[in-house]
């Protein structure tokens, strides 16, 4: 299946993005994959965590690092994520990804303190997650913790991005949302195929898929406010398109 006859059916409001990478020393050419539809940039919070988390290592504390960065990549903690984000600085942490992997991320409009409305791109974190692999394969030490903490986020997070690309090792970092500023529903993924050497393969899939009735987008956020699991809505709303983004990609890349 194609990304077009993915797409064909879907509401014109819907906003779809998937991008792969796969290169590496001593392997085949490198392959680079972007696919888009609606809007050219959008929010993606939690898959940005891990590389959050790299970059805040150097600036924090070695204890302090590990009791916020590990809860904030496998189980997606805000609160920590947060203590990350304010604690070393937004603009600091955006400064050294850009320096660390060439990725230009602007500071969200208006607050922020709101590290969750950084705009992106999927080719954009496909190539952020391409130099943080490479730096966890070449012995970052930061990078490789990190690494391993995405092999830990359980099937309950996954969204079942490990069964979409065929390799139940691979590290993934999946997030999921609805602002009360917005109309959509928004779960996306990053799956890091594990190579030999510093060989990777990055697959990055967005979707912002319309969730228009009052009544259940006031049950949504009642239970986002209460602090209750909405994974089942996300799920059952773009699961299904997701994991065939990813697979998709996948198999553009080249991979059987």
């Amino acid at each position: 299946m194609g990304f077009n006859e993915l797409i064909d059916k879907l509401d014109h409001s819907a906003s779809v993005q998937a991008a792969g990478i796969r290169r590496g020393y001593g392997g085949p050419p490198a392959r680079e994959v972007s696919f888009t539809a609606g809007l050219t940039r959008m929010r993606c919070a939690s898959l940005l965590k891990p590389l959050y988390a790299w970059v805040s290592a150097a600036r924090v504390p070695d204890a302090r690092w590990r009791e916020l960065a590990e809860p904030a990549v496998v189980v997606s903690s805000n609160a920590d994520t947060i203590g990350l984000w304010l604690g070393v600085g937004p603009r600091v942490i955006l400064d050294d990804l850009r320096e660390r992997t060439g990725v230009r991320w602007g500071l969200p409009n208006g607050d922020p303190s709101r590290f969750g409305s950084v705009e992106v791109t999927a080719a954009e974190v496909a190539a952020a997650y391409a130099v943080f692999a490479q730096s966890a394969a070449a012995g970052d030490a930061a990078a490789g913790e990190v690494l391993g903490w995405m092999r830990q986020v359980s099937e309950t997070q996954a969204f079942g991005a490990r069964e979409a690309t065929r390799s139940p090792e691979a590290a993934v970092k999946c997030g999921w949302y609805g602002a009360p500023d917005e109309t959509t529903l928004r779960t996306h993924a990053v799956a890091l195929l594990p190579r030999t050497g510093t060989k990777v393969t990055v697959i990055v899939a967005l979707t912002a898929l319309p969730y228009t009735d009052a009544r259940d987008r006031e049950t949504y956020r009642t239970k986002v406010t209460q602090g209750h699991a909405v994974e089942d809505i996300h799920e059952n709303l773009a699961g299904d398109l997701l994991r065939n983004l990813i697979s998709t990609t996948h198999t553009e890349l080249g991979h059987p």
